[in-house]
C-alpha cells in the first residue's frame, strides 16, 4: 500500500497525477512514483521520499502522455527504495501500481523465475506485472489478461494497470483494498481516496468486492467478481478540494483538533427530535434489531478500539448491557465465543481497516445475525459490509494520527448507549440528561480549547523527555491510553498508559524524577482514589502533571496543575481527550517530527 491515483483523459495526466499524489501524503509513505504511455513507450519516474522530490526529477526531465498510473508507497515487502517503488513495469509492455499484499507472491515469483522472468525490486506486486505480461501473449488483450492473471492472486489488492498494447485502456481491479472510479467529461480516473480526485471531479463510482473495470476516455465497463457486466451507481460527493486544505493552520492535525466542536454538533444534527434520539438514524430496521439483542461485542483498532474501550463502561454502567470490547486483529486470530443475539459493532475511521473487515467477517461466519458500523468514509468497505450503519459525519480527517475521528465516534457510541439502554435499564430521565449533556459538549470543548496557550508551554517539560506514563481511572483508563498513543505517534516519545489503580502492580517500579506521569483527574467517584495514586508517585519523586477538574482544591506539592473546565457526568471522557490531544500535538512540534505524516505510519491500514 499506500495511495493510488491513475488517469485516462484528452489531456497531459501527468500534472493531475501529481496533484493527487499530494493530495495522498496523508495516508503516510516512503517513495512516490508514476508512469505515462507516450508514443508506444512507457515513461516512469520513481524517487525515495516526498512527492516534492518526485516533482523536481519531472521538472528536471519531463514527461507527459494522455494515461498514466502513479503510486505513494508505504513498504510492506522490501526496504524503502527507487527499486521497489511503484509503478512496476515488464518487458517495457505493461505497468501496475499496487495496494495490498500478495499472499502467495512467492510461490508465483518461483514460478516466473522459471521462465526468464528478471526480478528488480523486493516486492510482492511485481509478480502481479509479470503475471499479466505472461497472460497477454496468449489473451485477447489487456482486459482479458488482467481476468486471467487476477484468478491467481492470493490475498489483497487494488491496482491500477496500463499497457503499450491496449495504450487507450486502463484498467482497475479491486479485492480487500478500496478503489474509487472518479468520473470526469470525457475523462476518468480512478484512486484510493476520492480526495485526490476532488480537483477535477465531484462524481464517484465505488468498485465493490472482486469487480474489475475497463477505462476508456469515453467508455467504462465494469466486471463483477462474475465476471458479469454490471452496472455501479455514481454518487455525487458534497466535498471539495478546499475542504483537505489547512488553512490558516501549521498542520492538519491542528486543525482538525479545533474542528472538533463543529464536527460534534454535525454527528448530533438531525438525529435528535423534540431532543429523543430517533432510533432510524441507525437504520430502516435499527429498532427490530435493538430489540433483539443480548449483547454487544465491539472490534476495532488502535484509536478506534480505545473509543470501544469507552463505550464499555458507558454500556455497562447505564444500560446493564453486557459489553465486551477486542483489538480486531486478535478477534479474528482467536476462536471467541458469542453470545447469542450479539451486536457485532465495527468502528473505524476509514471503513478499510484490514483487520476489522476481516474480523466482521469471522463474527458473522460464527453465526452473529447483527452488525454496526461506525464510520467517518460513506461507501467504505466496512458500512457496506454492516447491518446498520451510523455515519460519524467527522469530515475528512488528514492526520495519521486521528482527533475528531475518535470524539466523534465516541458522541456516536454515547448515542447508541441511548438507543440501546432504552431496552435495558437506562431511565427516561438518564436519557434527557444525557441528550442534553451531548448537546452542551460542542462549547464545553470550545472552554478547553482556550487551554492551549497553556498546554504549549507545558509541552516544553517534554523536550528531552524519552519516556512518560499515563494514568486514569474509569472511563479515563482508555482516555489515558488515547493520550499515550497521541503522544508516541507523533512525537516518538516512549509513552505507555495504566489504570492508576495498578501502580503498585509494577509501573512504580520505573518512577523517578525523569518520568513525566500524565493524570486525567476529572471530579467524580474516583477522585479520591486518583489522589491516593498521585500521592504514590510523588512519594518517589515523579514529576506529576495533572489534568484536573478546576473545581478541584489541591494542596499538594510538585504538582504541574492544568485547570480544565468543569465537566461532570460522562462527558468528561470525551472532554479530557482534547488538552491530551494539544499536548502531544505541541510536544511534536517542539521535537521536530512530521506531526501529520509521522515515520512508518499510514492514516489508512489495508493490510495486516
Amino acid at each position: 500500500m499506500c495511495g493510488i491515483i491513475c488517469g485516462i483523459a484528452q489531456r497531459n495526466i501527468v500534472p493531475i497525477l501529481l496533484e493527487g499524489l499530494k493530495r495522498l501524503e496523508y495516508r503516510g509513505y516512503d517513495s512516490a512514483g508514476l508512469a505515462v504511455i507516450n508514443h508506444q513507450e512507457i515513461q516512469r519516474k520513481r524517487e525515495v521520499g516526498k512527492v516534492i522530490g518526485l516533482e523536481k526529477l519531472l521538472d528536471a526531465d519531463p514527461i507527459a502522455g494522455n494515461i498514466g498510473i502513479a503510486h505513494t508507497r508505504w513498504a510492506t515487502h522490501g526496504i524503502p527504495s527507487t527499486a521497489n517503488a511503484h509503478p512496476h513495469i515488464c518487458g517495457n509492455k505493461v505497468a501496475v501500481v499496487h495496494n495490498g499484499i500478495i499472499e502467495n507472491h512467492e510461490l508465483l515469483k518461483t514460478e516466473q523465475l522459471k521462465y526468464g522472468h528478471d526480478f528488480t525490486s523486493q516486492t510482492d506486486t511485481e509478480v502481479i506485472v509479470h503475471e499479466i505480461f505472461d497472460a497477454m501473449k496468449a489473451a485477447d488483450g489487456l482486459v482479458a489478461a488482467v481476468k486471467q492473471t487476477v484468478k491467481k492472486l492470493e490475498g489483497a489488492y487494488a491496482l491500477g494497470i496500463m499497457s503499450v498494447d491496449n495504450p487507450d485502456v486502463l484498467v482497475a481491479c479491486r479485492k480487500g483494498s478500496p478503489l474509487v472510479i472518479g468520473v470526469g467529461i470525457g475523462e476518468y480516473f480512478i484512486a484510493s481516496d476520492v480526495a485526490a480526485m476532488l480537483p477535477v471531479t465531484q462524481r464517484f463510482i465505488f468498485l465493490e468486492e472482486g469487480d474489475i473495470a475497463a477505462i476508456s476516455c469515453n467508455k467504462l465497463i465494469i466486471y463483477d467478481a462474475g465476471d458479469r457486466i454490471v452496472s455501479r451507481p455514481i454518487k455525487e460527493s458534497t466535498l471539495t478540494a478546499d475542504a483537505v486544505e489547512k488553512g490558516e493552520y501549521r498542520h492538519y492535525m491542528l486543525k482538525e483538533i479545533y474542528e472538533q466542536p463543529f464536527a460534534i454538533s454535525e454527528t448530533l444534527e438531525g438525529r435528535f427530535i423534540n431532543n429523543r434520539l430517533q432510533e432510524n438514524s441507525f437504520g430502516h430496521n435499527a429498532s427490530h434489531v435493538f430489540d433483539n439483542i443480548k449483547a454487544i461485542q465491539i472490534i476495532a483498532c488502535g484509536t478506534s478500539y480505545h473509543a470501544g474501550l469507552v463505550a464499555r463502561y458507558w454500556f455497562e454502567e447505564l444500560a446493564c448491557v453486557p459489553c465486551n470490547v477486542e483489538v480486531a486483529s486478535e478477534f479474528r486470530y482467536r476462536n471467541p465465543v458469542l453470545i447469542a443475539d450479539t451486536l457485532i459493532i465495527t468502528i473505524s475511521q476509514s471503513g478499510e481497516t484490514a483487520d476489522t473487515l476481516a474480523a466482521l467477517q469471522e463474527a458473522k461466519r460464527l453465526g452473529a445475525k447483527y452488525s454496526l458500523a461506525i464510520c467517518n468514509v460513506p461507501e467504505s468497505s466496512l458500512v457496506r459490509a454492516s447491518d446498520l450503519v451510523l455515519m460519524t459525519r467527522a469530515g475528512p480527517e488528514i492526520g495519521v494520527a486521528s482527533t475528531k475521528a475518535f470524539t466523534t465516534q465516541l458522541v456516536v457510541l454515547m448515542m447508541l448507549v441511548i438507543a440501546i439502554g432504552r431496552r435495558f435499564q437506562l431511565t427516561d430521565q438518564a436519557e434527557q440528561k444525557i441528550t442534553a449533556d451531548l448537546f452542551s459538549l460542542p462549547r464545553k470543548i470550545e472552554k478547553i480549547l482556550l487551554l492551549n496557550d497553556e498546554i504549549k508551554v507545558l509541552a516544553e517539560l517534554f523536550s528531552e523527555k524519552h519516556h512518560a506514563l499515563f494514568l486514569g481511572r474509569g472511563t479515563h483508563y482508555p482516555i489515558a491510553m488515547e493520550g499515550a498513543l497521541k503522544l508516541k505517534e507523533i512525537s516518538y516519545i516512549h509513552a505507555e498508559a495504566y489504570p492508576a489503580g495498578e501502580l503498585k502492580h509494577g509501573p512504580l517500579a520505573l518512577i523517578d524524577a525523569d518520568m513525566p506521569v500524565i493524570i486525567v483527574a476529572p471530579n467524580n467517584s474516583l477522585l479520591e482514589k486518583l489522589k491516593s495514586n498521585m500521592q504514590e508517585v510523588s512519594a518517589r519523586g515523579g514529576q506529576l502533571i495533572v489534568f484536573m477538574d478546576e473545581t478541584i482544591v489541591s494542596t499538594s506539592d510538585g504538582l504541574y496543575i492544568i485547570k480544565v473546565p468543569q465537566i461532570e457526568n460522562e462527558m468528561s471522557a470525551i472532554a479530557y481527550t482534547i488538552p491530551l490531544q494539544l499536548l502531544a500535538y505541541h510536544v511534536a512540534v517542539l521535537k521536530g517530527t512530521d506531526v501529520d505524516q509521522p515515520r512508518n505510519l499510514a492514516k489508512s491500514v489495508t493490510v495486516e
